[in-house]
């Protein structure tokens, strides 16, 4: 019997498994600089008044962790931390975090717990970047030009409010998505629209095309974090974006082909190896153009169905119908929020079920993410199936990486959590699942695990 629990999923052989608890790789976690300020102290205070320091100090990626201290402060003073990020939307995302210095007047975060009463407790480093959450009810993150940094503030309130108490400190802190060196290319290459990201240094560099889900026009936050650590990446936009169709009858592989072919022909791309990431549907197309297309090496899909979704896809003198979908049977509660957990039919209860993607035809190497709350796609049943067929094959390319508190939305690092989502087809907001502290590890391991992946497949020599 198959069973997943809050470890891991990894292929040890065609026979057995093995439970790994989801770590990050050694040597991944780096290492802070030393303190450099991020801001001066408030205006009008002397120098012994407290200031806020960050390391790195002026900017930093932003899938990275950050530093954060206060210097300054009163032996044992009682403070309150917030941190703020306003999006492109203009809507603004807050934490708050109490705490109490040291004997001797400074706050690391590195070392001092949080205090209950606020956004989270305990010692977490991290705690006032993942813990952000919207002002606006429900509102998710807007991130499209990632060539404009966003713009941390972290204000240092007297006390433990509510309400807060007196300003005593604040500081900036910009988080980047493009490294020094890093180059953006627009891409209007025959049909294909998209963003190519070329890391810094010598050529080639392994190559990876990322798509995302049905949400539609064209993400480059993930493709561009991705160039960061050495992956020439095309963030490719397959529908509502420029002259691509707006509203899709049909989805057409040869779109999807077409962008391999152009990575695969491009000077900077190391040739043949080419490496598919995506996310929800977009998920679910890379699996199609590894059961379909050439050339495909290694695939990592993030909370994703092994089914044609939504929109059809067609390839030649093929259509794979999406799977029905049952709106009835979706459930709203008192909040108008809309549980669609069992909205699809499942798959793999009618043999040579017409929607369902060959994956047993697979031969790359595939990582399956998934998250065990995952309340829009059952993401981790759809997963271990799919690897039972590709094991009734003989074949032992698979690997799952299942996370305990994470629901469907799965953003790199320091993203803050979307648990309630507007739904692209329904129109309606729907419950997408996740707890805010379990899916913050989860962001950073799996963020690891896809880039080692990656970096073992694509490198091969």
């Amino acid at each position: 019997m198959w069973r997943v629990t809050s470890h891991a999923l990894r292929l040890v052989d065609a026979r057995c498994w093995q439970r790994q608890l989801c770590q990050p790789s050694p040597g991944s976690l780096r290492c802070h600089p030393a303190w450099t300020s991020g801001a001066a102290a408030a205006r009008g205070l002397s120098r012994t008044a407290p200031a806020v320091r960050f390391s790195p100090g002026a900017r930093s990626l932003f899938d990275e962790p950050l530093g954060i201290a206060v210097q300054g402060l009163r032996p044992r003073q009682p403070v309150t931390l917030r941190a703020s990020v306003q999006d492109e939307a203009g809507e603004r995302f807050e934490a708050s975090a109490r705490y109490e210095a040291e004997e001797s007047g400074e706050l690391d975060l590195g070392r001092s717990p949080a205090l209950p009463g606020g956004s989270f407790c305990g010692l977490e480093p991290m705690g006032l970047l993942w813990a952000l959450q919207p002002q606006k009810p429900f509102w998710c993150m807007v991130k499209r030009d990632v060539q404009t940094p966003l713009r941390l503030l972290l204000e240092v309130f007297e006390g433990h409010g509510p309400p807060p108490g007196r300003l005593l400190a604040q500081g900036q802190h910009e988080r980047i998505f493009l490294r020094d060196g890093v180059q953006r290319v627009p891409v209007r290459e025959g049909r294909i629209r998209g963003t190519l990201f070329l890391p810094p240094g010598e050529a080639p560099f392994p190559g990876i095309i990322d798509i995302h889900g049905l949400e539609g026009g064209l993400l480059e936050y993930r493709a561009s974090l991705l160039a960061n650590y050495g992956f020439a990446t095309l963030a490719l936009a397959y529908y509502h974006y420029e002259d691509l169709p707006q509203k899709p009858t049909e989805l057409h592989l040869e779109y999807f082909e077409e962008a391999v072919n152009y990575m695969l022909q491009h000077p900077q791309v190391r040739r043949p190896r080419l490496g598919l990431l995506g996310y929800s549907k977009g998920g679910e197309l890379c699996l199609a153009m590894a059961a379909f297309l050439k050339n495909i090496t290694a695939v990592a899909s993030i909370n994703s169905p092994v089914t044609i979704t939504a929109i059809p896809l067609c390839y030649k003198d093929k259509t794979i119908p999406h799977l029905p979908w049952h709106e009835e049977r979706a459930t709203v509660n008192q909040s108008n929020i809309y549980d669609c957990s069992d909205v699809l039919d499942d798959p793999f209860q009618v043999p040579d079920h017409q929607s369902r993607i060959p994956v047993e035809n697979i031969e790359a190497k595939l990582l399956f993410i998934a998250g065990q709350d995952d309340n829009l796609i059952k993401s981790e049943y759809f997963a271990i199936e799919a690897c039972k067929r590709l094991q009734a094959q003989g074949k032992n390319n698979f690997q799952i990486l299942s996370y305990p508190g994470t629901g469907h939305c799965f953003d790199p690092p320091f993203f803050p959590l979307n648990a309630i989502g507007r739904h692209p087809v329904l129109l309606k907001r729907v419950f997408l699942g996740g707890e805010l502290k379990a899916y913050s590890k989860a962001q950073v391991q799996a963020w690891l695990e896809i880039q080692a992946f990656f970096n073992k497949h694509l490198n091969e020599k």
